[in-house]
């Protein structure tokens, strides 16, 4: 008996959850409520859209908002990235040749400075000749050390080194700057040694050598403003490039915060506006079941 009474006890509450669960799937909504559920689901999408496209700025922050203009920005992005690393480049080229254009205005200067020693001999007497024979002796030298120290960055064009400087993306625009031996050596600038200053030869010679230096100098220089000119025409040029990219890029991406301000405005509106709606629903049902009451 007990265990009869126990069975029928455990059956009892097994047949009340079924029912309870029955219930519960039982459960529907009407057709009005639905809809407005529906709605708010809907309307709570385009709030957290906007929300991410007013913290960001961006309408399109992954693929799946816009996968054509996702992957054109970062195209135009990764552009405009690549040519500034060459822009750069440019920039380090423009010191390059400046150095080398400052160490030429100096040897200049140094050269016509032996011009006039040469000038002051044709009148010096022994002494003052040898005298300034030293002197031209440690102007030689100091041309040899100017040379060597108007280098930028590992890059001396006054000792032969040449210049690559790459322009684009890919590297397949460049130009090169050669370099050019710029000490007294036969194979640069070729100034002898100061020899008999009492000596009008000598000194004609010596005047012959030090015009033909200021020459190569001369041309040197004409041809560095010229590399310099094109290197920073480049410069801007990608300078104005980089800056069309980016443009292009959030022309693609980014949001209208005006437009997207007076979206979250309405979509607040309308979030309000559907749980009234779904209230006023739940109300109605709750009046049909006080029919029963």
């Amino acid at each position: 008996m007990i265990r009869q009474k126990t069975a029928r006890i455990a059956g009892t509450k097994n047949l009340r959850k079924r029912r309870k669960i029955v219930a519960i799937s039982d459960i529907s909504l009407t057709a009005g409520m639905r809809s407005n559920v529906t709605s708010l689901q809907q309307t709570v999408d385009l709030l957290n859209r906007t929300q991410v496209r007013l913290s960001t700025g961006k309408k399109v922050n992954s693929p799946l908002d816009d996968p054509i203009n996702y992957f054109a920005a970062q195209a135009h992005m990764q552009r405009a990235s690549d040519l500034a690393m060459r822009k750069d480049g440019m920039n380090e080229g423009i010191q390059v040749i400046k150095a080398a254009d400052n160490g030429i205005k100096a040897l200049i200067s140094l050269v016509q400075q032996a011009k006039s020693l040469i000038t002051a001999a044709r009148t010096a007497n022994a002494s003052d000749a040898d005298n300034l024979e030293t002197q031209f002796d440690e102007i030689r030298s100091q041309i040899d050390s100017l040379s060597a120290d108007s280098g930028y960055k590992g890059v001396n064009l006054l000792a032969s080194d040449d210049l690559t400087v790459e322009f684009n993306e890919d590297a397949s625009s460049t130009i090169t700057v050669t370099g050019f031996d710029a000490t007294v050596s036969t194979s640069g600038l070729d100034i002898s040694a100061a020899g008999d200053f009492t000596s009008s030869v000598v000194l004609d010679a010596a005047v012959d050598e030090l015009d033909a230096a200021l020459s190569t100098l001369r041309s040197q220089s004409k041809t560095l403003s010229s590399n310099m000119s094109i290197v920073t025409t480049r410069l801007d040029f990608t300078a104005n490039m980089i800056t069309t990219l980016q443009t292009g890029a959030d022309n693609l991406t980014l949001a209208d915060m005006n437009e997207e301000g007076a979206n979250m405005l309405m979509l607040q509106t309308r979030q309000s506006l559907g749980t009234t709606t779904l209230s006023l629903a739940a109300q109605a049902a709750q009046s049909v079941l006080r029919l029963f009451g």
